[in-house]
């Protein structure tokens, strides 16, 4: 058993229809504007919208720039969309890798509960990352924030 939790979970009930908050996280041009952690730049070789199994990288810069290669793994349209971030750089790939970034849309009164769930079940070496939960919580809260606003 682990000695964190290997998930972390931010809601909030967003006053907008699922469709619309599936196609902003469908969008991998629209990432960076979503984004709270600050990390996120550019995507490149993406399609213009997600599908299940397609791959998108992503320029990062975190301190140093960088780049990750995603692959959607879960996809239900207008409900859940989750990606999985590898780095682009074989090197770096026996430590990092296989954390899953999910989003789950829920019609209820008044809007959308929009849960993210960010979920290092499968991450190389998951106690690189325990470090990092409380910061991630601040951008996951902030990437809620974000959607908030450009769909209100």
């Amino acid at each position: 058993m682990p000695l964190v939790p290997s998930t972390l979970t931010v809601e909030r009930v967003i006053a907008a229809p699922p469709e619309r908050i599936f196609d902003l996280l469908a969008d991998p041009a629209r990432h960076q504007d979503l984004d709270g952690s600050g990390t996120v730049r550019d995507p490149h070789r993406a399609p213009e919208r997600l599908s299940l199994g397609a791959r998108f990288g992503m320029d990062m810069k975190a301190g140093l720039g960088y780049r990750m290669v995603n692959e959607v793994v879960e996809f239900e349209e207008n409900r859940r969309i989750a990606w999985q971030p590898r780095p682009s750089v074989g090197a770096l790939r026996p430590f990092i890798g296989g954390r899953i970034w999910r989003y789950e849309l829920e019609p209820v009164d008044g809007g959308t509960l929009v849960r993210e769930t960010w979920d290092i079940g499968q991450e190389k070496v998951p106690p690189l990352l325990w470090a990092l939960r409380p910061l991630t919580r601040v951008g996951m809260t902030r990437t809620l924030d974000r959607l908030e606003e450009l769909l209100t």
